[in-house]
């Protein structure tokens, strides 16, 4: 008896046991390695999954994910907020990566466009019409056995093939004659080739669709725990060229300037607008219990010791004091420091932008960090731009979600106030 290789059919559950089977599929994908170390994206599939199963799948708007799983408030900016979408499409991406490593009769989808969820359900070999339990049922047995006879080179089951309907069966010689001729094999063949390469054009296209902005807080938000937001804290010191000095230990009530204070406000925010939760602390007071194993963000270069210590392994770091300067490990030769023949309100500043996977820490840490205050504004000015980290995803010249980046920024300083950054330098690893 012939039979054709199994199909994907679309199922719909019809009673509780059903609902069961796809609940016990959903718990088994969101324990896997694509789900289990994010937030985010198990919310959101099992929030549409139950959801559908509930007879609400009409509902599955995106607003309404946006609401009920990420808290925005029901008038927000779907446009400038894109929260549910860029979180669904990592959730296709995750349930491809997978099923294509696991096996199973069920499977859970969720298409393109749509929050509503689709159960695929792995029908059984379907026997051929020479078994007389299923005479007359007008399937087609297309593919042989592996004992099946050739003839000229043709499988003998599809030289027999026959396609029946209830009012207009097809003759056998008929079909025969087509199947017997080059152009239905190249018919075939090229069918076949266009399926391989739409599957490819829509992996690449879901790829590219991240905006670059997206990719480079990616391993931030596909870690585990809150994020936190570590700030360096200063004091008055008249003595010094930037006015102040960093706070120690010591220091109760240290103090951040309005740069400082803007910066925080704007990477929360973009965290925010990614679902991420945040929480901020003190460089003075945070130990490194509270860095381990979660996505750090620090903020501040001399006035965060943090900074300092994660930022000495990298190629561009801030050397130690007296001199205020960032150094370049493989040209010496290569510095970027503040004039000091100009007051500090209209000497130019630069700062370091990084993302990297830590060995100390043990999670993902991205630095923000100016030489002054208004180097510190336009580095968290350039990780929470679109347009910023589409120009350093051109530098770059590949993604920025799969590889550790450091870069050096210029910022123009014009009367105390910060002008926009620019790319001095870049490493890759």
């Amino acid at each position: 008896m012939s039979t054709v290789k199994a199909s994907w059919e679309t199922w719909h559950p019809k009673s509780r046991q059903d609902e069961e089977e796809i609940l016990q599929e959903m718990e088994e994908v969101l324990a896997s390695p694509q789900f289990c170390n994010s937030k985010r994206y198990p919310a959101l599939l099992r929030f549409v999954v139950q959801s559908a199963l509930s007879g609400h799948g009409d509902l599955l708007k995106e607003r309404t994910l946006g609401v009920e799983i990420f808290h925005r408030p029901p008038d927000y900016d779907t446009n400038a907020d894109t929260v549910v979408r860029y979180t669904a499409g990592e959730v296709r991406k995750r349930l491809s990566l997978y099923y294509h490593d696991h096996e199973s009769r069920l499977q859970i989808s969720l298409p393109a466009g749509s929050y509503v969820p689709e159960f695929l359900c792995k029908e059984e070999d379907i026997p051929s019409q020479t078994d007389p339990s299923h005479a007359g049922n007008g399937l087609v047995d297309a593919w042989p056995t592996a004992s099946a006879d050739f003839e000229n080179g043709v499988p003998a089951d599809i030289m027999a093939v026959q396609v029946q309907t209830s009012a207009h069966p097809i003759p056998a010689a008929t079909t025969r004659k087509w199947v017997e001729r080059p152009i239905f094999w190249i018919a075939i063949s090229f069918a076949v080739l266009l399926l391989i390469l739409g599957t490819i054009g829509r992996q690449r296209w879901h790829e590219h669709s991240q905006t670059a902005l997206q990719e480079f807080w990616t391993p931030v938000l596909s870690e585990s725990g809150t994020t936190l937001i570590c700030s360096g804290g200063v004091v008055f010191a008249p003595e010094r060229f930037s006015g102040v000095k960093t706070a120690g230990r010591d220091i109760e009530y240290p103090f951040v300037s309005m740069q400082i204070a803007t910066s925080i406000a704007r990477i929360s925010g973009q965290l925010d607008r990614l679902g991420e939760t945040v929480q901020t602390s003190s460089s003075a007071s945070t130990a490194l219990t509270d860095l381990r194993e979660r996505p750090v963000v620090l903020v501040g270069g001399y006035n965060n010791d943090w900074t300092m210590r994660l930022l000495e392994p990298l190629r561009f770091r801030f050397a130690p004091g007296p001199a205020e300067v960032i150094v370049d490990r493989d040209h010496p030769d290569t510095k970027w420091e503040r004039d000091p023949a100009q007051p500090y309100s209209s000497a130019d500043d630069y700062a370091i932008v990084a993302r990297f996977h830590d060995a100390t820490t043990g999670g993902i840490v991205v630095i923000v960090a100016g030489i002054g205050r208004n180097g510190t504004e336009a580095a968290a000015q350039f990780v929470t731009s679109p347009y910023y980290m589409e120009v350093l995803r051109r530098r770059v010249g590949a993604s920025l979600a799969n590889k550790n980046i450091e870069a050096v920024l210029k910022i123009n300083v014009i009367e105390g106030k910060t002008g926009a950054p620019s790319i001095e330098a870049v490493d890759v690893w």
